[in-house]
């Protein structure tokens, strides 16, 4: 294994969704299924991103950084949901649901 790398297993591709972001929040539409407890995420355009279970919670500034096109995996509990808004410039969430 490459230094820095975390193994982080391995699962089914799911359910997958995608919304676009700008200076404002984008969410994806329906709530991660009851069975997926790993999300894998990537964004078109640096962004901030937010796992989420209050429906007014979306991402700000203060939240986690995520590059663009650098795919990430994240623990997750079924009925969160996933957002994100741009550092400088709009783009696309993708969320994959691994199960």
């Amino acid at each position: 294994m490459m230094a820095g790398q975390q193994y982080i297993g391995t699962g089914r591709l799911g359910t997958h969704q995608s919304v676009a972001y700008t200076g404002t929040a984008g969410e994806i539409s329906n709530v991660i299924g009851t069975q997926t407890y790993k999300v894998r995420v990537v964004v078109t355009s640096a962004a901030y991103i937010k796992i989420h279970q209050d429906a007014d919670a979306n991402a700000a500034t203060t939240d986690v950084y995520m590059p663009a096109d650098s795919p990430e995996y994240f623990s997750c509990t079924p009925g969160q949901k996933v957002s994100a808004v741009q550092v400088s410039a709009g783009g696309t969430l993708h969320v994959t649901e691994l199960v």
